[in-house]
């Protein structure tokens, strides 16, 4: 919440948000459970799929932050509801009386889901009930501060995919911890930080229990992360249907206005977080008009539910229309164009593909290999990427690696790979790390604002082409080809986009000087750097390109 918004402060005598996560667990299918019902078959996890929901929340400051993690090993989708109970009573009166008639404090499943209308997110629809807390409860919904490129938080210490807590700090409680208390009073915190706004900044460390309190998870030392960039304001699915196909998958949130369910429009990678959904949460005038010699309670019950990209949502098989064009789209990472392609997950031949069809940064697997689509360079021409780079690879092994992976490839594949001009072995023109500058408008570290000959010299004009003759093969991108395939539109269209699968890091063929070379970051999700060219990552290595024709 803003400093401005934090002197907007009501009475609120008993007022308070709750916590509920009703479905976070997980094994290699990673699927959704309730918190009343777990499956014995979640006893057998083979691979770390797994999120949590954070809700950091103060109620002397108003502030309300709700966003996932992605621990685990493997993308997940994610998708949240609210709901939210006002009641009531005036000095001298014995009992409360809820605004909703019917609903009650203690029963969750009566409170009144949040239903926003559908061109507006910031108004309740007159849809059960929902529209009747617009007099008393203004929501702020996204992140966006002059100036800055998104918030920070701390990775959760709880790793394990069987528990349903959620990561609640400050006065946030979650459901389980707190043993289901609505009395305002019960702690219920499972996370550290105080719950105010910007509590949590670049580089600040934690160790879990050096000052008093264990939380639940692992006792480890987490250094601080940043959210993704919220790449638009959260929307309604009708809003979201007005945008070009190209822009409808992406870091941002968008609510279903018929449910209430807000899903976040693209795969959640390992080691990212959401830009929040919930930004603070305020009461305002009428409260007072309201209770003006009395006291009032008021709650909002955060309901989730996270699965692996191969499951669906509970409710899933009944979407249609925009929402499962939407979920479809989400799984693919782009909306198909004209045209039909199999879903990402689903291994197909060659042939089975229609590249003129498809969307920058869709994502499909052909013939064992999950690839990125990149661009249609014309004539039938598609530039595409493996998802994920292949770990443990130095940059000075990289040419080899190349090599081999492509000698593995389904001669199918092999057959409609194309020759490409690249530059001789020692002779791919390099550039500094510290003569690149940094166009702030686009975030840290995405887009050069000087590269240009003149200033960068023959680096900027290393750009992969078709070769007229010779053999196809694999290659590593340039600078120059990542520079000329970001931004919006485009192969990757923000920070998140370039990360390799499974969050990995990957070398570009351009070297820095100095026995560096420069680098797509996982942490730094998608900046480019340079490090030292006998590094041996294993959260990445070389990521193969392939120019190919259809």
């Amino acid at each position: 919440m803003t400093p401005e918004k934090k002197k907007q402060r009501r009475l609120r005598n008993l007022a308070f948000l709750s916590l509920l996560l009703l479905a976070v667990g997980g094994t290699f299918a990673f699927q959704a459970f309730n918190q009343r019902a777990i499956n014995d078959r979640l006893n057998d996890v083979q691979v770390n799929v797994g999120g949590r929901v954070h809700d950091y929340y103060n109620r002397d400051t108003e502030n309300k932050d709700v966003f996932v993690e992605n621990y685990g090993e493997r993308p997940i989708m994610a998708r949240i509801r609210l709901s939210e109970f006002l009641e009531t009573r005036q000095t001298g009166e014995t009992d409360f009386t809820p605004l909703v008639s019917g609903s009650q404090r203690d029963q969750l499943d009566s409170w009144t889901t949040w239903i926003p209308s559908p061109d507006d997110i910031n108004v309740r629809a007159s849809i059960g009930n929902s529209n009747a807390f617009n007099r008393y409860s203004r929501l702020t919904f996204g992140w966006s501060r002059q100036g800055e490129y998104a918030p920070w938080y701390m990775p959760t210490f709880n790793h394990d995919n069987l528990d349903l807590m959620t990561a609640a700090a400050g006065h946030a409680r979650d459901y389980i911890a707190g043993g289901g208390a609505t009395d305002a009073v019960t702690d219920g915190a499972t996370h550290p930080g105080a719950g105010t706004d910007a509590y949590w900044s670049e580089n600040d460390d934690y160790e879990n229990g050096s000052q008093g309190t264990t939380w639940p998870g692992i006792i480890a030392t987490h250094t601080a992360a940043q959210n993704l960039q919220e790449q638009r304001a959260p929307m309604t699915i009708e809003q979201w249907n007005s945008l070009q196909d190209y822009q409808k998958i992406g870091d941002f949130w968008v609510i279903d206005h018929e449910t209430g369910w807000a899903y976040w429009a693209s795969l959640l990678e390992p080691g990212q977080a959401t830009s929040y959904l919930l930004d603070a949460a305020e009461m305002l005038a009428a409260i007072e008009d309201t209770v003006f010699n009395g006291s009032y309670y008021y709650g909002i019950h955060v309901d989730s539910e996270l699965i692996s990209p191969g499951e669906e949502f509970t409710d899933e098989a009944g979407a249609s229309g925009n929402l499962a064009d939407f979920l479809t789209g989400i799984r693919n990472n782009a909306m198909d164009g004209e045209g039909s392609n199999p879903r990402a997950d689903v291994d197909s031949p060659p042939s089975a593909f229609n590249f003129d069809a498809m969307l920058p940064g869709r994502v499909f697997t052909m013939e064992g290999e999950q690839y990125r689509y990149l661009e249609d360079m014309a004539n039938g021409n598609h530039m595409i990427i493996r998802n994920e780079a292949i770990r443990n690879v130095s940059w000075e092994e990289q040419n080899d690696e190349l090599v081999s992976w492509y000698a593995g490839l389904d001669d199918e594949v092999k057959a409609m790979v194309r020759p490409v001009n690249l530059p001789a072995s020692g002779s791919v023109p390099d550039v500094a790390a510290g003569a690149v500058q940094w166009n702030p408008d686009y975030g840290p570290r995405f887009l050069p604002s000087n590269f240009n000959e003149a200033a960068l010299g023959a680096v900027v004009n290393d750009v992969t082409t078709i070769a007229s003759s010779g053999s196809g093969r694999a290659f590593a991108l340039s600078l120059a080809d990542v520079v000329r395939l970001s931004g919006s539109g485009r192969g990757f269209q923000n920070h998140a986009g370039r990360v390799g699968a499974r969050s990995s890091f990957w070398w570009l063929r351009t070297p820095g000087i100095s026995g560096d070379a420069w680098n797509v970051r996982q942490r730094q999700i998608g900046q480019l750097f340079t490090s030292p060219v006998t590094d041996f990552p294993d959260t990445g290595g070389v990521r193969p390109a392939l120019i190919i024709n259809q």
